[in-house]
């Protein structure tokens, strides 16, 4: 949200202190922290100066808690004390995870219930949450050492189809490490936020995550700084490993002997397959064995997961309901998009070069660390973009092209707000909604934020039915509307990013405007309701008399119609004061045919019933 610079005549504004903040990923096979170190955000090493951290943690027989590579050592020698890939097993039922035995060669713990479990060690039963917990307090220690200072708050990232429990299992993990979540961002989203592209006006983005036991890739809408997730696909069984395990047999092969150490044998594939990054051919020896493998080789041995890849990409397309033509920019995420081949597949698939200017490990990272340093409050000085209060008040158009304002500016956010709306015709079953920003009355001197349509009203006479438009805009400055009819809970809601392209002159601007047109303003609103009420009267009186044309007096059909045609023309050239009586002349002149109608409709209602 933006806000006008107030500070005294003359003076220098403050220097605002800097607030400690960080993104976090949170990942299956390595995790990383990224803040702001001076005019770029950056991933924090360790003393030792590495960047990544293994999501490993060890539970040793002197009681202590090892995490990353201290934990790496032991995950051969003591398993069933080395937890790895806890993100897999969060939100999970004990059920789901027996499934996942291959990956998880753990004892569960029994006692615990199936929809919380947890795996025994000698340190007692440890359930995902806490194993979590560990990984993220050792990188809240990294942090805090890096930074010299305490944090105030983390942005964590989750995979886009994390659910609702996985979700909640990953903020009670960062409560118990000590940490204050200022929100959970989709992995994707933060790839994107890295490379500057919530910048854009709109556009469709591919993420394409390939890690080194995982893969992931997910289409975004962008619509005015507000990320829509589009569709999400992916294979936990795919990844860099699968690249390992294929050249290993076949450099087994090559050198013609099956007796070969299989581990011996994937430790060469993967040390080939990271020089084939910087070379186009590499020589190797196995053995009494002595060969080299070029590129071309090695895309041809790989072609497999490739193309699972690749078909995964193209369902994604189709569930997002979009065409490759559609596509603005792909971005490459994980260690194993490093590879050229991976890099090559992607741009020929895609058509067009994908983004690889930050490191695909740390990318993540890197872009909730921007988002964490705005949630934070910190700025620069030539920044006065705030998440303090709503700048413009947020409000909805309503009939007679009039904005009824919802949270009127200046209401400090977080905040929700709701208010109750009603049809405007007989039988109405839908409603437009005008998601609308700014200080004036009209309609078209205010900005238009939105438009969404509620369906699924019951008919009924108009006023009848009862719509609650609820406006909430979180700590982020992301505006959610929603529209329930109260009696049958139809629902439809939108997001919008009222910030988006708001500039401090622009509201300096809609700001004036509405104090010099206050007067006149309160005018127009005056007329156009009173314009409404007279509208809604005359078709009212036009369809009582068109349905009980044998309940009019003498003559008064005539009265009526002279009542409606003064009124009618009022609406066009009059002033709100002649509309405002003509509407309650022609309220009189009807009001005793509207009694009769009244009694008649009792009447048939209560024929053949005793009172």
């Amino acid at each position: 949200m933006a806000l006008l610079q107030i500070q005294e005549p003359g003076g220098k504004p403050a220097r605002p202190k800097h607030r400690l903040a960080v993104g976090i990923d949170l990942g299956t096979t390595n995790s990383l922290v990224a803040a702001r170190c001076g005019l770029k955000v950056e991933t924090l090493p360790d003393e030792a100066g590495a960047h990544l951290l293994p999501s490993i943690v060890h539970y040793s027989r002197e009681g202590a808690v090892l995490v990353g590579k201290q934990a790496k050592a032991f995950a051969l020698t003591d398993a069933p004390n080395t937890l790895v890939s806890a993100k897999r097993m969060l939100g999970k039922g004990l059920s789901e995870l027996r499934q996942l035995g291959h990956y998880l060669p753990y004892e569960f713990d029994a006692s615990r219930d199936d929809k919380a479990p947890a795996v025994m060690t000698r340190a007692g039963s440890k359930d995902p949450v806490a194993v979590s917990a560990d990984i993220l307090a050792a990188l809240k220690t990294r942090a805090e050492s890096a930074l010299k200072g305490q944090l105030e708050g983390a942005v964590i990232t989750v995979p886009a189809y994390f659910n609702d429990a996985q979700r909640q299992q990953t903020k009670e993990a960062a409560a118990l490490a000590g940490l204050n979540v200022l929100r959970l961002l989709n992995e994707p989203t933060a790839a994107a936020v890295a490379y500057g592209l919530d910048s854009a006006d709109q556009g469709n983005i591919v993420v394409f995550d390939l890690g080194g036991g995982t893969f992931d890739v997910s289409l975004l809408s962008l619509t005015r700084g507000v990320f829509e997730v589009l569709s999400t696909g992916g294979d936990t069984n795919l990844g860099g490993d699968d690249f390992d395990r294929l050249l290993a047999a076949w450099l087994v092969e090559q050198c013609g002997d099956a007796s070969f150490n299989e581990g011996e044998a994937q430790q060469l594939a993967n040390e080939l397959k990271h020089q084939l990054s910087d070379l186009d051919r590499v020589d190797f020896v196995m053995g009494d064995y002595t060969g080299s493998l070029s590129r071309e080789q090695f895309a041809e041995i790989a072609k497999e997961p490739l193309a699972r890849a690749m078909m995964i990409c193209r369902r994604s397309l189709r569930d997002a309901r979009l065409e490759l033509d559609d596509i603005d920019n792909v971005i490459l995420v994980g260690g194993s998009t490093r590879m050229p081949l991976v890099r090559a597949a992607v741009e020929a698939f895609f058509g067009r070069e994908p983004l690889t200017s930050i490191d695909p490990d740390k990318v993540v990272a890197v872009g909730a660390g921007i988002q964490a340093d705005v949630l934070i409050g910190n700025k620069s000085d030539t920044d006065f973009l705030l998440l303090d209060v709503t700048p413009l008040s947020l409000g909805i158009e309503t009939m007679g092209e009039l904005v009824e304002k919802i949270i009127p500016r200046n209401t400090t956010i977080p905040v929700s707000r709701a208010q109750e709306f009603t049809t405007f015709k007989d039988g109405q079953t839908a409603m437009a909604l005008h998601v609308m920003q700014g200080e004036r009355e009209a309609v078209a001197d205010c900005r238009s934020l939105a438009r969404f349509t509620l369906r699924g009203i019951p008919g009924m006479v108009a006023g009848a039915a009862k719509i609650r438009v609820t406006f909430q805009v979180d700590a982020d400055g992301l505006l959610s509307v929603s529209a329930e009819e109260t009696l049958t809970g139809a629902k439809s809601e939108i997001q919008v990013k009222p910030s988006y392209g708001l500039e401090a002159d622009t509201i300096e601007s809609m700001l004036q405007s509405s104090q010099e047109n206050a007067r006149a303003d309160m005018e127009l609103r005056s007329l156009q309701e009173a314009k409404v009420d007279a509208i809604q009267l005359i078709d009212a009186v036009a369809a009582a008399v068109l349905a009980d044309p044998q309940l009019l007096e003498e003559g008064e059909q005539q009265k009526i119609n002279e009542g409606v045609a003064a009124l009618a023309a009022a609406l066009e050239t009059g002033s709100s004061t002649q509309v405002s009586d003509l509407t309650a002349a022609l309220n009189k002149i009807s009001g005793d045919f509207a009694a009769r109608r009244m009694d008649e409709h009792i009447a048939r209602a209560l024929q053949g019933e005793s009172i």
